[in-house]
């Protein structure tokens, strides 16, 4: 049993991550609900499992007339959890946004928990924070839309996956062949987190051959048998059935063509803001410039961050401008949802590479220590610029009454939000906004204190040294 000095050290432990958690709780909850077409298909849908016991739209007339035995084309798993939801908190938008603002908060647990597994805890508090405060995430997780779910049991596979690789173990992939099975009848986004996987697994390659088909055969098995469950066996559907989707047989409209900058257009102007690219962009040329000087883990994973990215929106771009596929172009906003968190770990090991760079720095040749007192001086600034930004971002999206995700800046089109209710600029509320900002900051100086103690002890010697006092 914890007595009172172990919770006392356990609560400063955990603290900078609970400053986090629960100042992007106290930012967010004045935001939205934000309401589109998908938000009110998916809460009919849930609607649906609660009347009939399968994801059926429910348009909440009698089955005559509505579209009863209109089988939703997509996973199941998102809705039957809302569903639950619904059973036990009542069913209504208000408290099904409850469970997604939480679903965005367990993101942010593991966003920290992979940063931290490759760069370090400071490392892993910046990725949590650049993530929880991205304009993307802030209206993901007060949205009625399955995305969040499907991106935290993603995230779930993949640490849990990483962690299996690292101890060789047969229960942790196991487990996270389990959490991949229940991501990918969320929504089949989930896939996209099996090509950091792939490659630590390729990285890592397990000596006993036995081994490597045991760890195969227990993640792929969770797999195959809630889908032949599911499409096979209880809907009686072909395997290719989710491809029949809209999303694989909408065309863009013969009034506007996707370019290949639609993806770069968003992600700088709306989804991450161009203070976290630009943030992005020093953090991997940084890696590509003093690799040497770097630890093969932070040199390994900013490999795959980019690998993973590229393979991302690559795909997205070939659907949207190649295929010319309305889905992928005009709702960018969910199709990239799942580099967030990549383009969050990035941005953030910023911090262990200017720490790192700032050691080294008297190692080094001139014209390289110049170099490196450059992109130290650059990375200390961009550290904090992305988070000041998006705080007053979020004061905007909470004040707008209705959003649009451009993908290109000259053309209206996008993924769009509706705002029932958004606040005033001179409510209150939006004061609320800064003493959470200001509570994710504490968890920062927290974090910081041995290091503010150090300095502080060498600034009092110095002062002696001077004979000041």
């Amino acid at each position: 049993m914890l007595n009172r000095p172990d919770i006392k050290t356990l609560l400063g432990r955990i603290y900078p991550l609970l400053a986090i958690l629960i100042g992007v709780l106290i930012v967010s909850l004045p935001m939205g609900p934000y309401e589109t077409l998908d938000t009110q298909l998916e809460y009919n849908t849930t609607r649906g499992v609660l009347r009939w016991g399968y994801p059926y739209l429910d348009r909440f007339g009698p089955p005559s007339v509505d579209s009863y035995g209109d089988l939703f084309n997509m996973p199941p798993l998102g809705f039957y959890t809302q569903a639950l939801h619904f059973t036990i908190f009542g069913a209504n938008l208000e408290t099904g946004i409850m469970i997604i603002t939480l679903f965005g908060l367990g993101c942010t647990v593991l966003v920290y928990l992979l940063a931290r597994e490759f760069y370090g805890k400071t490392t892993g508090l910046f990725a949590a924070a650049f993530f929880a405060l991205a304009p993307w995430e802030l209206i993901m997780t007060r949205a009625f839309l399955i995305d969040t779910q499907c991106l935290l049991l993603s995230l779930a596979y993949l640490y849990v996956g990483i962690l299996a690789i690292r101890k060789d173990s047969l229960k942790l992939a196991g487990l996270s062949g389990v959490l991949f099975a229940a991501a990918l009848l969320t929504k089949q986004f989930a896939v996209f987190m099996l090509i950091p996987l792939a490659i630590l697994y390729i990285y890592h390659r397990p000596k006993n051959k036995f081994l490597v088909l045991s760890q195969l055969a227990v993640f792929v098995t969770p797999i195959a048998i809630s889908h032949f469950l599911w499409y096979n066996l209880i809907l009686g559907k072909e395997l290719l059935y989710l491809f029949n989707h809209n999303d694989f047989r909408d065309y863009n409209f013969t009034n506007y063509t996707p370019t290949y900058t639609f993806a770069s257009d968003f992600l700088v102007n709306y989804g991450l803001g161009l203070f976290f690219c630009v943030t992005v962009v020093v953090s991997l040329a940084a890696s590509l410039l003093f690799w040497r000087y770097l630890p093969k883990k932070v040199v390994l994973f900013d490999f795959i961050c980019l690998f993973t990215l590229s393979f991302i929106v690559g795909l997205v771009l070939y659907l949207a401008v190649n295929l010319n596929l309305k889905a992928p172009y005009t709702s960018a906003f969910k199709y990239l949802y799942h580099t967030l968190p990549f383009f969050s770990i990035v941005a953030a090991s910023l911090v262990a590479k200017t720490a790192l760079l700032f050691k080294n720095a008297n190692q080094t040749t001139q014209p390289r220590r110049i170099l490196m007192t450059i992109v130290v001086i650059a990375g200390l600034a961009l550290l904090v610029t992305p988070l000041i930004t998006n705080m007053f971002s979020a004061q905007q999206l909470t004040t707008t009454p209705y959003l649009i995700f451009r993908v290109q800046p000259t053309i209206d089109v996008g993924y769009s939000f509706y705002v029932q209710n958004p606040s005033m600029t001179d409510d209150p509320i939006l004061t609320m906004q800064f003493v959470g900002f200001i509570v994710i900051i504490s968890g920062f100086i927290w974090n910081s204190k041995p290091v503010i103690a150090q300095q502080t002890k060498l600034f009092h010697n110095w002062l002696k040294t001077k004979n000041l006092f």
